[in-house]
């Protein structure tokens, strides 16, 4: 990870909770790292253009996005326009950056075309959404092969997307996910309510994809052959139900209870995921380490310690574990 130090790194959706622990490692690895986040409007191609054209940036890292599925039911020309209008102004802004060598972006599991299948979906299956957040993917996928075939590969661009399962970790706020909402009703004291207890998930640790990704950074530094689409998932047993992650969060609280209260009504998501990993475990030597078990444990600990401990110190010290066990 060397490659990174003294590097110009540019992080859209820096705030976030991915973008967070992303910014934080590559702090921690020397990188001199600009973001583009909340007070910035990715839709906005001037905008967008300036940061790159001020900072110069050498290696990008898009994570800006709409990223919650039931949301985008509510507001879905807003998930849209951000999450591939918003993909569109970063690569163009790249595209006539000549500083830029590597360009990745953050995608998601749920660009695939969901057939409920048993097994792993691969990275050269069929993409598609049901809903407006996965068609934005799916399209955003569609759009940045497009940049990376007619523009990158021509200037010498290394150029990924990546596709991460359901992450959990310290430091998810957001509205309307799951590892959050157990712990706001822990510290409430409510109980904890599942609509769809019974939907399975890749459940992952944060470190794993993000150390994922910043092995695919600085091996596309190097070498094209690595652009292209790249899924960073857990192990096959990491693959459990809503009911089962919120009922491990109890247990590691040490408190708390979970209730089911199904809506009937409730907008159309997918109920069987998961992903095959085999390119990244065989081109990148990359592998998930973190089990479902310790995943929730790390991101439990996390929430517990913040109330002692500063968050940025937590953050690190979790970071600072997992790299000296390997990664």
């Amino acid at each position: 990870m060397d490659i990174y130090k003294g590097k110009r790194v540019l992080i859209t959706g820096d705030s976030g909770f991915k973008g967070t622990w992303l910014r934080l490692w590559l702090k921690m690895l020397g990188a001199n790292v600009e973001g583009f986040s909340l007070n910035h409007n990715i839709c906005e191609f001037e905008e967008v253009y300036k940061v790159f054209s001020t900072f110069r940036p050498e290696f990008v890292f898009h994570l800006a996005a709409q990223p919650i599925v039931r949301l985008s039911y509510k507001i879905p020309r807003n998930t849209l326009e951000t999450n591939i209008m918003g993909t569109i102004n970063v690569l163009e802004s790249a595209r006539n950056t000549g500083s830029v060598q590597v360009v990745i972006a953050v995608s998601s599991d749920k660009c695939y075309k969901n057939k409920n299948w048993v097994w792993g979906y691969r990275e050269n299956d069929e993409l598609g959404g049901h809903d407006p957040y996965s068609a934005s993917k799916a399209a955003m996928e569609i759009v940045f092969e497009s940049y990376r075939e007619s523009f990158f590969n021509e200037m010498g661009v290394g150029a990924a997307t990546v596709r991460a399962g359901n992450v959990i970790g310290g430091g998810d706020w957001g509205e309307d996910r799951i590892m959050p909402d157990c712990i706001r009703a822990l510290i409430a004291k409510k109980p904890i309510v599942l609509r769809n207890p019974s939907a399975t998930r890749p459940w992952q640790h944060v470190l794993d994809p993000i150390y994922g990704y910043l092995l695919l950074g600085s091996k596309l530094c190097d070498n094209l052959e690595y652009s292209g689409a790249w899924n960073f998932g857990p192990e096959i047993d990491a693959v459990r139900t809503v009911e089962d992650l919120a009922n491990q969060v109890v247990k590691e609280w040490g408190e708390g209870k979970v209730v089911i209260k199904q809506d009937k009504n409730a907008v159309h998501e997918a109920t069987l995921l998961q992903l095959n990993c085999d390119k990244a475990q065989s081109k990148l030597g990359w592998k998930p380490r973190i089990d479902f078990e310790d995943a929730v444990a790390k991101t439990v600990q996390w929430y517990k310690d913040v109330r002692s401990f500063n968050r940025v110190f937590k953050t690190e010290s979790q970071i600072r574990e997992y790299t000296v066990s390997g990664g």
